[in-house]
């Protein structure tokens, strides 16, 4: 079936989110990779190829019975993503990626504490580390569908970080929000343990900045 006009945009604008990841310095080569909502199912990175070369054809459709064409070569991280977008209804678009600092914390399995009102954007007053499991398996996945519920953010131990939204450039501007926050939490800890915000300070930032940011 051809491409129809709205298609290519969506493939294109993973490719464009790929290569703003690696400018933002959240991630490192082709480590990374995304997923966005389309028709019963999703569009995903392909496997192992460079952002600067992917072009529209080769990011993957795949139903959300896990089909994908003859030939077509997925992320090996799809499925967390499919299973993602089938439990939330409410996410269109799943960001994945290796920041440094996010994967320091996730490496030492501690998730982030409300040390700043900014947490609030990932959907409640922490940041998650989900256990580890090995890559690309159904573990992994479980494990991170667990760490999301109530969150749009969670940390993958040893691992690195997801990050999920309504839309692509909502889902990768709080990716970019949590290796910050990862960040500073990196650096109070140099300090010692920093003192926290409440969970009814961090509720009512929640209702307060919902819509911050991209849309």
């Amino acid at each position: 079936m051809p491409m129809t006009e709205d298609e290519r945009n969506k493939r294109q604008s993973i490719i464009d989110a790929c290569r703003r990841m690696n400018a933002l310095g959240i991630n490192q080569g082709t480590s990374g990779n995304i997923s966005l909502r389309h028709g019963e199912g999703m569009l995903i990175t392909p496997t192992s190829v460079p952002y600067d070369e992917m072009v529209p054809e080769q990011i993957v459709f795949m139903g959300f019975d896990g089909a994908f064409a003859a030939g077509a070569k997925p992320s090996s991280e799809w499925r967390f993503h499919l299973d993602i977008l089938r439990a939330r209804g409410d996410v269109n678009a799943v960001v994945h990626a290796h920041p440094t600092y996010a994967t320091v914390l996730a490496i030492m399995g501690r998730e982030i504490p409300p040390i700043h009102y900014m947490i609030a954007a990932a959907g409640g007053e922490t940041i998650r580390c989900a256990p580890y499991a090995t890559y690309g398996t159904a573990e992994l996945s479980a494990h991170a569908v667990k760490a999301l519920e109530g969150r749009f953010a969670c940390l993958l131990a040893h691992h690195g970080m997801i990050a999920v939204g309504p839309s692509l450039s909502r889902a990768l501007w709080l990716a970019v929000e949590v290796e910050t926050l990862a960040r500073q939490y990196h650096g109070c800890l140099q300090v010692g343990e920093p003192p926290l915000l409440s969970s009814e300070e961090i509720e009512r930032v929640r209702q307060k900045i919902a819509g911050y940011g991209h849309a």
